[in-house]
């Protein structure tokens, strides 16, 4: 959990125990783990180890998450608890958020950038606004057809 911290910063065991506790906490997996944190993280749900993820990210005191698909493969109940921790988190980082779920981004985000291959098949800025406008009243058609899910 504290690997992180140690690579960049000298603490004493004090120190990285009260970072371990309060990165846990920020996670939202400090009372589902507190009894257990000599046991392998292998142990834990899927949903466990991915706010067990976010927590190492966030005991180095990053001022930018990124999140690659972070509630993929995980079922609803995990998924709701990731969203709550993203909604918790977002006003203390900026977090970036890579999706396909558009369910998903309309209802965790505050700015939304669609991106789509070209005919070259790179990735483009089709368009970026506010996640109100993209999914209400974007103003690319294919940016509306993708949130229509039309395409995709």
């Amino acid at each position: 959990m504290a690997y992180g911290v140690r690579i960049f910063s000298r603490k004493s065991r004090a120190e990285l125990d009260e970072l371990v506790e309060s990165s846990l906490r920020g996670a939202a997996l400090w009372d589902e783990v507190k009894d257990d944190l000599n046991k392998s993280a292998l142990g834990l749900s899927g949903g466990q180890q991915q706010r067990l993820c976010i927590a190492r990210s966030l005991a180095v005191q990053p001022k930018v998450l990124l999140m690659d698909e972070p509630c993929s493969a995980l079922d609803p109940i995990s998924t709701m608890k990731i969203e709550e921790l993203i909604r918790d988190l977002k006003d203390r980082f900026t977090i970036v958020i890579v999706t396909h779920n558009m369910q998903q981004a309309s209802r965790v985000s505050d700015f939304t950038a669609f991106f789509n291959a070209d005919e070259t098949r790179i990735g483009r800025l089709v368009e970026y606004g506010s996640t109100t406008k993209i999914f209400t009243d974007a103003s690319n058609p294919r940016t509306c057809d993708y949130v229509a899910g039309r395409f995709g």
